[in-house]
């Protein structure tokens, strides 16, 4: 996840303008001149120059490497994706290759926008487990990278003020991490820790949620995928919800920032709650004094969200065996070290990170692979997350702006589950 709107099924004009004329061209029914059958890939990465440079490299060399098939890429405006998507289902007209966020395939292979992976297993068993998505017990979706977060520091003002540093086998406890904000602020950070809490969408599920499963709740009963209730209602929800609460109220925490990380590099705020894609920003800016922290454990252990960006097969590619090899061909370690390098996203085999500039061993975001491996939890593998996340972002906002935790919750709970009933359990029993 790096700062993306959820992308869940909902039709909308752009999309319908985007794909007029798009047709039945790409999945595996048409031919070049010279005889290759021609697959179509979609992805978000319209105005990402350093991400399509990568894929026209590897789709260069995957055209040039054969001369059974021909990749043709299409990008899209990352907010008119999700409506392209829907829209070419609705008609018809998906490509064979697309690329989807993570914790949205659940809901496209539900819907039957997707077909099953079938890479081979050594392929899939060599990625993070974050970046391998997995619906009704078969993978359909698979990664180059993942994110992650983490807190950003600077070891000077730590140190100052007598605050010890955590590491991974030590992370600060929720009794340490209080006191810490308590101490920064003493220390004359009005507001001691950005987290974030002024962007929107994603976000809200993807970072806030961890602290929630840290506490010992969840957005669903995992058992089941049939209710929230008990677990995002329960006891250690209200807990989690009366901590989120008091970051506000005790002015340890605000709303009224920039999305990013200026507050941090500018040294206007102490701490910062962030992700990967921020790292060499900071590290440009902090030089040696930045330390990359892990959160806090705030009952069960540190957590924090994985599963991000992914490839996947429409159901509609009719040759589905060379959208495969085309897969397999791009998981070589090289393109996803390349990869992690230019976006600075965690590379998904070990090979890879190794290769990596900045993730192998003595590499400076080390940490944030240590912190997938330890901590990441994926959301919900269910085609109910379309709402759970919308959810959750409503009830945390609520939480956040002084509303009763308890009834927040609740109200939370019965809006997840009425969908989920309305649905028929979305296929769980």
């Amino acid at each position: 996840m790096r700062r993306t709107t959820p992308m869940f099924v909902s039709v909308g004009l752009v999309g319908a303008i985007v794909l007029t004329g798009c047709g039945q061209a790409g999945q595996g029914e048409s031919t070049t001149e010279d005889g290759r059958t021609q697959l179509t890939m979609w992805t978000h990465s319209a105005g990402n120059p350093a991400e399509l440079e990568v894929y026209e490299r590897i789709i260069s060399d995957f055209n040039e490497s054969q001369d059974q098939y021909e990749v043709v890429h299409e990008s899209f405006p990352q907010g008119a994706y999700n409506d392209a998507i829907v829209a070419a289902a609705a008609s018809g007209d998906l490509p064979c290759l697309l690329d989807l966020d993570g914790p949205i395939m659940p809901n496209w292979a539900w819907a039957g926008y997707l077909q099953p992976l079938e890479l081979p297993t050594e392929l899939t068993d060599s990625l993070l487990p974050t970046a391998v998505g997995v619906w009704n017990d078969e993978i359909y979706s698979a990664g180059y990278w993942d994110a992650a977060l983490a807190i950003f520091a600077r070891e000077s003002v730590l140190t100052e003020n007598g605050i010890r540093i955590p590491t991974v086998d030590e992370p600060w406890t929720a009794d340490e991490f209080g006191e810490a904000l308590a101490a920064l602020k003493a220390a004359g950070y009005e507001t001691p820790i950005d987290i974030g809490a002024e962007d929107t969408g994603e976000w809200w599920p993807y970072a806030y949620s961890p602290f929630l499963q840290s506490f010992g709740g969840d957005l669903i009963d995992r058992s089941t995928m049939l209710s929230a209730e008990g677990v995002l209602n329960g006891p250690e929800a209200v807990a989690w919800g009366d901590w989120f609460a008091g970051l506000f109220a005790d002015g340890y925490a605000g709303n009224s920032g920039t999305v990013g990380n200026q507050e941090f590099i500018d040294d206007e705020v102490a701490l910062s709650y962030t992700g990967v894609w921020n790292a060499v920003a900071a590290l440009d800016a902090v030089g040696d004094d930045l330390l990359i922290l892990p959160p806090p454990d705030l009952g069960t252990g540190p957590k924090i969200g994985g599963g991000s960006w992914q490839w996947g097969i429409s159901s509609e590619c009719n040759d589905a065996d060379g959208a495969r090899e085309y897969l397999e061909f791009s998981f070589q370690d090289e393109y996803i070290t390349e990869f992690a390098d230019k976006q600075v996203v965690i590379p998904a085999t070990e090979a890879a990170a190794q290769a990596s500039e900045y993730f192998g061993d003595d590499g400076a975001l080390r940490p944030f692979v240590e912190f997938s491996q330890e901590y990441a939890v994926l959301r919900p593998e269910t085609p109910a997350y379309a709402v759970i996340s919308t959810t959750f972002e409503t009830a945390a906002k609520d939480i956040m702006n002084g509303a009763d935790v308890q009834e927040t919750l609740d109200r939370a709970v019965s809006e997840i589950d009425a969908n989920i009933a309305s649905n028929d359990g979305y296929g769980f029993q």
